[in-house]
């Protein structure tokens, strides 16, 4: 395991330090401008299209509601990242690492925005759901199948396998730290659990996010915000120590970009995924009336993730200390600090709740390959296989070291993000053309509805038909 540890660290170094870096910044910027600054300025229509009547819930046959899609990502993005993920961040390049966190969550909005809408846009309706994401985007909209499949089968080792191992791993972990409970034991009990769901299918796993994301998140806000407002004197200075050290100055050097910038922007993308190409196959089975209104609701889900919950946790971290030189790995340092600032109890509502956001993601992860593999092709056999290796690597994960699994993390996405980022730098026009018409239609006072003839080029796009439309409402 050593020498596979140390290959793959050496393949990261090169992919984060020198490319991810640039180009998640460089097209992050680039989408700002080009959409004028879509993150910014519909900051009040996401929460309005989220909590809208005709997003709250699926009126048609197909589809799952535009909240239930975002609560199925969000059960990929709300978790393991922003308590484990964090802490290794900060551990590893110090408070500014949480600086170039809300860089990537500012800038990785407008990306999130662009990838969602190109979801919907190139959705496809399957008996009574819908399937989208880079995959079909890049088959529909590229007229490249084979780059299509690449991704599918990049997607599925990523969430499916690698992105579920970090999960367990961290539920392990937390649970060996506070009740001394057996790696062996959890890794039986999350198998189980996984098993009775992944068998359910998208409804299932639809309904069990919708209530259980909402609620943990909630408790878990509620808990940082108060030691937050404890130690409230303290917040000005912990974002002078996170600028002072936002370009690792301070810090050992990282491939010469500095710890700090390196880590934050790892950590910041395994966290709200914007650009990584995940969050667009819960965005496409949404049943909304403009592919925009999706992409609106994406992008809101990345502030939530990093600039709200990243930043709470870094906070109580840094402001607990002693994470430099630390022994504890990734949840368990948060569970320290928790239980610096609140009392031994703490610790152990960590744990428990760890385990509720890492159990979502692996539901949200699994979904992704799920439905990536039906994209290479429809197989029961197949889809059977990948519920078995799911189900292994949630073994694998919760026995293996910390630094392995992410390491594996790190270079699973880094791949798969430069696959997406291309698609939909290529695919840019449609989406800002999505975009202006939806612009136009609420300048208008209308409820946005969007119809494919509004493209220059329609190929590809199966559904949006205006006669359709016209005929289901008849």
């Amino acid at each position: 395991m050593g020498f596979i540890e140390s290959m793959v660290g050496e393949i990261n170094g090169i992919l984060w330090d020198y490319l991810l870096i640039i180009v998640l910044i460089g097209l992050g910027l680039w989408f700002t401008i080009k959409t004028k600054f879509v993150q910014f300025r519909y900051l009040p229509e996401m929460f309005r299209v989220l909590f809208d009547k005709r997003t709250m819930s699926a009126k048609g046959k197909k589809g799952t509601s535009s909240f239930q899609a975002f609560a199925i990502s969000a059960a990929s993005r709300v978790g393991t990242g922003n308590l484990a993920g964090v802490a290794s961040a900060i551990a590893i390049g110090g408070p500014g690492a949480i600086f170039w966190m809300w860089v990537i969550a500012l800038l990785g909005a407008a990306t999130a925005f662009v990838e969602s809408t190109l979801a919907q846009v190139y959705k496809v309706p399957e008996k009574n759901q819908y399937r989208g994401g880079p995959a079909y985007y890049m088959e529909k909209g590229l007229n490249k199948r084979w780059l299509g499949i690449l991704f599918a089968i990049t997607i599925t080792f990523t969430y499916g396998l690698v992105f579920n191992s970090v999960q367990s791993n961290t539920i392990s972990l937390a649970f060996a730290n506070e009740f001394d409970f057996s790696k062996g034991i959890m890794a039986i009990i999350l198998v189980i659990l996984t098993a009775i769901v992944i068998f359910g299918g998208l409804k299932t796993i639809a309904n069990v996010t919708q209530y259980i994301v909402p609620i943990m998140a909630i408790l878990y806000i509620i808990l940082a915000v108060y030691v937050l407002i404890v130690n409230i004197a303290a917040v000005p200075d912990l974002i002078s120590l996170i600028l002072a050290n936002a370009f690792g100055i301070r810090e050992v050097a990282g491939g010469g970009f500095g710890a700090a910038i390196s880590m934050g922007i790892k950590r910041g993308l395994f966290s709200n995924e914007a650009g990584m190409g995940s969050a667009p196959n819960a965005a496409a089975t949404a049943e909304v009336t403009h592919p925009a209104k999706q992409g609106l609701i994406q992008s809101l889900g990345v502030f939530f993730d990093t600039i709200l919950i990243c930043s709470a946790t870094g906070f109580i971290i840094i402001s607990a200390g002693g994470y430099q030189g630390s022994e504890l790995d990734g949840i368990q340092l948060t569970q320290s600090a928790f239980e610096f600032h609140i009392g031994d109890w703490a610790s152990i509502f960590i744990a428990v709740a760890i385990f509720l956001f890492a159990y979502s993601s692996i539901l949200g992860n699994y979904y992704y390959g799920e439905n990536n593999i039906g994209f290479i092709k429809e197989s029961k056999v197949a889809l059977f296989l990948y519920r078995i290796a799911v189900l292994a690597m949630i073994v694998f994960g919760a026995i293996v070291s910390f630094d392995l699994v992410w390491a594996l993390a790190d270079l699973s996405m880094a791949i798969m993000a430069l696959i997406n980022l291309y698609a939909i730098t290529k695919l840019f026009k449609i989406a800002n053309r999505v975009l202006k018409d939806y612009q136009r239609q609420r300048k208008q006072g209308k409820d946005p509805v969007f119809y494919r003839d509004v493209l220059e080029n329609q190929n590809g796009v199966e559904l949006w038909d205006r006669k359709e439309a016209k005929h289901d409402q008849d």
